[in-house]
Formats: C-alpha cells, sequence, structure tokens
C-alpha cells in the first residue's frame, strides 16, 4: 500500500492506494484557516497542516484498519511558493507568507529587474514566489530573518515533521526563484543576491526519490513498520501531472481549482519568462514542463456565490447545460492580481457592461466566461513560448460544471477530455510518486493517462462570437490598468 498526502490550500488529503495503482480510499482534515491581517497578506500557521494532516491519517487508518498498516510508502504534494521559515532548532518564526500572498510586489520587482534571475530560473520573479518574500522579510522584519536556518516549502516543512529530513525536490524548488532550473540545482548567485546561502536551502532530490523515511515515532503511532520511504514528491500542479499522467511531451491539463492552470510537459527545458509561463522542473528527472497560472478561478465564482448568497452549484444550475452566446457583460477575473500573462499584483477584477438587463444569471455566464478567457489568455502565452497543444484533460473542482466546461473548450478552440471516474489529482500523484520511490518502479510505466470517458468538443456555432468576445477581454486589460 502506498500513501499520497496533499496539502491544499484550505485542507489536507490523504490518498491509499495498493500496487496496482487501485483507490483503497481517501480522507481529509478539517478546513486549513488563511489570515489576510492587510489588503494582498496571505498567511497560514504551518501548525494547522500537521493538524490536519493528523487527522486526515487518522480518518483514512479508521476507515482502513488493515491496509493502512500495510503501507510501505508515502508520497508527498503541497501548494507551492511559501516561505515557511525554520530556526535553528526546526520551529517556525512566524506564520507562513502563502503562494497567493502579493506584498513583496516591490521586492519581486526589484529582483527582476536584476538579468540573473530570469536568465537563469527562466521565469519572472512573481511577487507569489518565494525569493521576494524573504526580501520582504529581510526589509520588515530584519530580527526574524536574522534567525532562518532553513527556508522550506510547505509539504516539505511536512516532510521535516515526517522525517526528521530538510529536503525538497525540483518541481517544487523550481517556484522559489533560487533554482538553476536548466541544471535542477540551487543557484549560490541568487540566494546572495537576497543576502541567503545554500547552506539554508533544504538538500535536493528527484520527485521520484526517496527523501526521507517516517520518524519511528510516527511508524509507531499509525501502526506501520519500519523504514516507511518518503518520496521527493511534488509542488500541487506538478503532483496533479503525475496523478493524470501528463509527463510526455504534448500532454496537458487545464486545472479548475482555486487557482486555474493551463500545464504542458516538455521533454526539455523551455524557458521564455517574456510570455510570463512558468517554466519548471517536473517530478521526474530530465523532464520540465510549463504552466500558465491565473490567481482566481474557482475563487471568482465563490466570491459570486458569495455576493449573491447562492450557491456555486446552484448559480451555475441556473445557466443549464446548453451553451450561450457570451453576454454583453464581460468579468475580469483579478481579485487578488494576475500571472500569467500580465504580471500584475496590484490589478483587481472588474464587470463591464452592466445594464439594468444584467440579472444574476448574466454575471454567472460573465464569471465562467472570464475564466475562460483568462485562460484562453495562457494557452496564447503557451504558444509564445513554443508549446502547441491539440487537446487538453480537465480536473479540479470547477470540472464538474459541465457548462464551464463547454465554455472553456469553445473559448480555448481546444477537445477537453474528462479522465473516467476516479480521483487523479494531487494526493494520487502523490501516493504514485510513494510507489515509485520505495519499489523503484519505471516513473514512466507508472505515470500513465486515465481512461477518457469524454470528450467536449467546442461549440462550432459559437467559436466566432467567443472570438470576438475574447478580443474584448482582451482589450480591457490595458484600459483598467491606465485607470489604476
Amino acid at each position: 500500500m502506498y500513501l499520497g498526502i496533499d496539502l491544499g490550500t484550505s485542507g489536507v488529503k490523504a490518498m491509499l492506494i495498493d500496487g496496482d495503482q487501485r483507490v483503497v480510499g481517501s480522507a481529509s482534515g478539517k478546513d486549513v484557516e488563511t489570515a489576510r491581517l492587510h489588503a494582498g497578506w496571505s498567511e497560514q500557521d504551518p501548525a494547522d497542516w500537521i493538524r490536519a494532516t493528523e487527522e486526515a491519517i487518522a480518518s483514512l487508518r479508521a476507515a482502513h484498519p488493515a491496509e493502512f498498516s500495510a503501507v510501505r510508502g508515502i508520497g508527498l504534494s503541497g501548494h507551492m511558493h511559501g516561505a515557511t521559515l525554520i530556526d535553528v532548532d526546526d520551529k517556525v518564526l512566524r506564520p507562513c507568507i502563502m503562494w497567493n500572498d502579493t506584498r513583496s510586489h516591490r521586492e519581486a520587482a526589484a529582483l527582476d529587474a536584476d538579468p540573473r534571475f530570469r536568465k537563469i530560473t527562466g521565469n519572472i520573479v512573481f511577487p507569489g514566489f518565494t525569493a521576494p518574500k524573504l526580501a520582504w522579510v529581510k526589509n520588515n522584519e530584519p530580527d526574524i530573518f536574522a534567525k532562518v536556518r532553513w527556508v522550506l516549502l510547505p509539504k516539505d516543512y511536512l516532510r521535516l515533521w515526517l522525517t526528521g529530513e530538510h529536503l525538497s525536490e525540483m518541481s517544487d524548488s523550481a517556484g522559489t526563484s533560487w533554482l538553476d532550473t536548466g541544471a535542477r540545482k540551487w543557484s549560490a548567485e541568487l540566494l546572495a543576491a537576497t543576502d541567503l546561502e545554500e547552506r539554508q536551502m533544504p538538500g535536493l532530490v528527484e520527485g521520484t526519490e526517496p527523501a526521507g523515511t517516517l520518524r519511528p515515532e510516527l511508524s509507531s503511532t499509525w501502526g506501520l513498520g519500519e523504514g516507511i520511504v518518503v518520496a521527493g514528491g511534488a509542488g500541487d500542479n506538478a503532483a496533479s501531472a503525475c496523478g493524470m499522467g501528463t509527463v510526455r511531451e504534448g500532454t496537458a491539463f487545464v486545472s479548475l481549482g482555486t487557482s486555474g492552470v493551463l500545464f504542458a510537459a516538455n521533454a526539455s527545458y523551455l524557458p521564455n519568462p517574456e510570455s510570463a509561463v512558468h517554466a519548471f522542473c517536473h517530478a521526474l528527472p530530465n523532464t520540465w514542463h510549463q504552466m500558465g497560472v491565473i490567481l482566481s478561478a474557482t475563487d471568482a465564482l465563490n466570491w459570486h456565490s458569495r455576493v449573491t448568497g447562492v450557491s456555486a452549484a446552484d448559480l451555475t444550475k441556473e445557466l443549464g447545460e446548453a451553451l450561450q452566446a457570451p453576454s454583453s457583460v464581460t468579468f475580469l477575473p483579478y481579485l487578488s492580481g494576475e500571472r500569467t500573462p500580465h504580471n500584475d499584483a496590484a490589478i483587481r477584477g472588474a464587470f463591464l457592461g452592466l445594464g439594468h438587463e444584467s440579472g444574476r444569471p448574466i454575471l454567472t455566464q460573465a464569471v465562467l466566461e472570464g475564466v475562460s478567457f483568462a485562460l484562453r489568455d495562457n494557452l496564447e502565452a503557451l504558444k509564445s513560448a513554443g508549446t502547441r497543444l491539440s487537446r487538453v484533460t480537465a480536473i479540479g473542482g470547477g470540472s464538474r460544471s459541465r457548462y464551464w466546461l463547454k465554455s472553456i473548450a469553445t473559448a480555448l478552440n481546444l477537445p477537453v477530455d474528462l479522465p473516467a471516474d476516479g480521483d487523479f489529482g494531487a494526493a494520487f500523484g502523490a501516493a504514485r510518486l510513494g510507489l515509485i520511490a520505495a519499489t523503484g518502479a519505471n516513473p514512466t510505466e507508472v505515470l500513465t493517462a486515465p481512461a477518457t470517458a469524454e470528450t467536449i468538443e467546442p461549440e462550432a456555432a459559437l467559436t466566432a462570437a467567443y472570438e470576438d468576445a475574447y478580443q474584448r477581454y482582451r482589450r480591457l486589460y490595458p484600459a483598467i490598468r491606465a485607470a489604476y
């Protein structure tokens, strides 16, 4: 048996699979609270991650005691970019500054102006990345900065608790702005630019490799044997790619989670930072990926749900199943800024074209279309970075809305595949990595794609209308930006 642990933005999911990769069961820890003390801030207490993990494991053990006792390998996944600052005694120095925290936008701009960062990392220094957060801490909390012994990414803080090891892997570390992404190693030069040293970084392994063993105390508490291998694992999107089998050149998925992601696997390193596309290491050796990211996908619909007092499911249900021509209302989903393609932490969302006739269903339609068009922006950015896609697979909570999937297929003008029943997300991908690390199995033989249950084709009768609406959408960002 193999265990996958996925540290999500709002909670922890644990999944158990057997040697044939059949899902035995899964469980979740209670919600993890996010503190937003100021506009643009987003913090979590790492102690809550451990609590939620313990809750998920306890529920999974209670439901499947015999199977859980046979666990031989563990894989980890987690939200990326978070700055978890640890002192010499492995104590947390302050709440983790999260991936969607934009307070360090000035520090990010200053680092990005140093040409070494884009050249070595292959990426823009985004405010959400880890390096500018440390620069912010140095500028604003110097006493804490002086005590930093280790900088760990969120899932790697869980690894520290699980194994006692200070280790990370390539896919997550590529999102720090300190990794030499082509060479797959820390850049002493970039660390020095933020007044840090390589000794303050965790050791690096590939995501498929062993990265510590479960501490005896936890093995005893959980009723497991000795020497349980913990894999390097992956950042959440690379882990989802492992779950979906998106590891070969030309394969891609679109994820509709809190954020939105268009992810394409690459057999070589293809940086193009000017496009605001992320060029990161994959969880497999000698493999990379490109990724466009929007900061608010289901988050935009959930915001609309809170404002209207109607559940997200009921809002989308009001639209029916048949895709409609784009409405006259355009929604810009920049509720917490935007990454691809704008790299703009200050921009905020907007409804444009409102009229007396603009009732709730029209606004819901505009929200879904706005996210679809933001993903189209990502597709255009991937094209400019040299990647051409012929189809994508849909994952994430938002993919339960057929209307939304039809909108995305038509906005991208690409077929959208839906996987057969099953959970192929980050927890499953993490469990697969745990299997590979524990058994030495060939990664490409394990990380296969699920069967396709259904394909949603673009609505040919509406592609022209969607193209017109997308061009209007594109014109609005510079106009709104100028107003800001």
